[in-house]
């Protein structure tokens, strides 16, 4: 059996609405390797605490669950199937509910800790492409390649403000601007894994960089 350090691992960190999803699923599907959205995996946890009845208050409760989750990401065509249990919640995490509990149980300590080896443990062969805000910095130090992509907030609200109306959802682009903004503020100051680019990250603005383009570099980093 290969030792786990021979696994490689491809981070692509950056905030909300900077593509780093769009690419990690597609690289994940281009090497075939496994995917973890570990932005969802807090939305599933509160989803699993909601399904078996475990008060969000309870930490060491919702540690323990957090250290069986049984999540399954899978990309079907150009999208992610979330699985909890055997059960789809793909839909059902994306909602304002899903949303609000996700960052109550983001906020407790051993629920953090429990995550961060659960994380981990998706680290399997033939490797592993994840995204989110400290993959390359905290969760997996030792990737093999990093990316940290980025954009303006102006852009970043704009991707968000196309997404919303196409699922129907009405949204202001001035609020989604700032929000974003304080957004990023929020998590680049945070004292505990704040969101930076990892020093031997390859560092990306997608402002003026199509889907394409930053795919053949992400590309070529891992080819080379």
């Amino acid at each position: 059996m290969k030792l786990m350090a021979n696994i490689p691992v491809l981070t692509i960190d950056g905030p909300s609405g900077s593509g780093k999803g769009t690419i990690a699923q597609l690289m994940a599907k281009d090497l075939g390797w496994h995917y973890l959205d570990s932005g969802a995996i807090y939305r599933v946890l509160a989803q699993a605490a909601l399904k078996h009845g475990v008060d969000f208050a309870d930490e060491r409760a919702v540690a323990e669950l957090a250290e069986n989750l049984d999540v399954v990401f899978s990309i079907q065509q150009n999208d992610i199937q979330v699985l909890l249990e055997g059960e789809d919640v793909s839909t059902l995490i994306r909602s304002e509910l899903a949303g609000n509990a996700a960052s109550k149980v983001a906020a407790l300590p051993l629920v953090r800790a429990a995550l961060l080896q659960r994380q981990r443990d998706f680290k399997q062969l033939p490797g592993l492409v994840t995204d989110g805000r400290d993959m390359g910095t905290v969760v997996f130090p030792d990737a093999s390649f990093k990316v940290f992509l980025n954009a303006s907030a102006q852009v970043r609200a704009q991707r968000r403000h196309k997404q919303l109306k196409e699922k129907g959802i009405e949204s202001n682009l001035s609020d989604l601007v700032a929000e974003i903004s304080e957004r990023d503020e929020r998590d680049s100051n945070r004292t505990v894994a704040p969101l930076r680019p990892a020093d031997d990250a390859l560092q990306l603005d997608s402002t003026s960089l199509g889907i394409d383009a930053v795919f053949k570099q992400v590309s070529a980093l891992c080819a080379g």
